[in-house]
């Protein structure tokens, strides 16, 4: 009986603790560009921008490529194109492929993160269960094209 109020009071810390880690249910893979990861470091490659002027001011389009990120199972590099500041396509450039668990894991992952970046029109994708460690490089190559492209 006298463990009781510790053991609630515990309970209520613990869940709310929970809830100030992640709020909104599941988007905490959206990063910066440039940081490193725990297991390896981000790197620059090249781009290609395009931004167009109306009379209203400017419109980011074009596309860019976002830096290629180490991750465990080895480099996740994506490209994304825009139109009127509207992400219209995200194309993987490059994805784990060491092994063949790896290959295997990145062809399904890809259209569903994809398909979350689109949904989302930002980096702040969900990621897929099983595919931690790609779902971060995706997300972290992604803002990095986005910065570039200005969105």
């Amino acid at each position: 009986m006298k463990r009781a109020p510790l053991v609630g009071l515990g309970t209520v810390a613990g869940i709310a603790g929970v809830l100030l880690l992640n709020p909104s249910g599941g988007s905490g893979l959206a990063t910066s560009s440039g940081s490193a990861t725990s297991s390896g470091s981000t790197t620059g490659t090249t781009t290609a921008s395009n931004t167009a002027s109306t009379s209203s001011g400017s419109v980011k389009s074009g596309s860019a490529t976002g830096d290629s990120v180490f991750v465990r199972y080895g480099n996740v590099q994506v490209k994304v194109t825009a139109k009127n500041g509207k992400i219209t396509d995200v194309q993987a450039v490059e994805l784990p492929n060491g092994d063949g668990r790896s290959q295997m894991i990145s062809q399904q992952v890809e259209s569903m993160l994809r398909d979350q970046a689109l949904q989302a029109q930002s980096a702040k994708i969900n990621g897929v269960s099983g595919a931690t460690f790609t779902s971060y490089g995706y997300a972290t190559s992604l803002q990095s094209a986005l910065d570039k492209l200005g969105i």
